[in-house]
């Protein structure tokens, strides 16, 4: 059965559009989102019987932008919750979430061709 993009989404899922990756790859990192729950008090998933957790597009709009801060642009918890605290940073539209991976695309590129320049110097 295929969910719709508007339908709740259990943890696992959301780990699975979020991409995360346990450090060896042998378990589905749920942990990680439930850590995220505590530090930040936006993501709140709905929880019903016995107790799973369930997530709205909302909140996973929210886990990916946090995902995003911490793990590609380094940022600490701190940063990321001031961000989040601030009202207008909740306010993203699809422009801005595409000035985010447009830019983070750049600072990959421009690392992938320094790691070649510095390759072909080798030769």
């Amino acid at each position: 059965m295929n969910k719709t993009f508007n339908s709740y989404k259990t943890i696992s899922e959301v780990v699975k559009i979020l991409g995360l990756k346990s450090k060896r790859g042998q378990t589905i990192p749920t942990h990680t989102i439930r850590f995220w729950e505590k530090k930040f008090k936006q993501i709140k998933p709905k929880i019903f019987n016995g107790n799973r957790r369930y997530y709205d597009k909302k909140n996973i709009e929210l886990l990916k932008k946090v995902h995003f801060l911490l793990k590609e642009q380094g940022m600490t918890i701190d940063g990321v919750r001031k961000i989040l605290n601030n009202k207008e940073s909740l306010k993203l539209d699809e422009i801005s979430n595409q000035t985010i991976k447009a830019n983070n695309l750049k600072n990959k590129l421009i690392k992938i061709s320094t790691l070649v320049r510095n390759l072909k110097k080798l030769k």
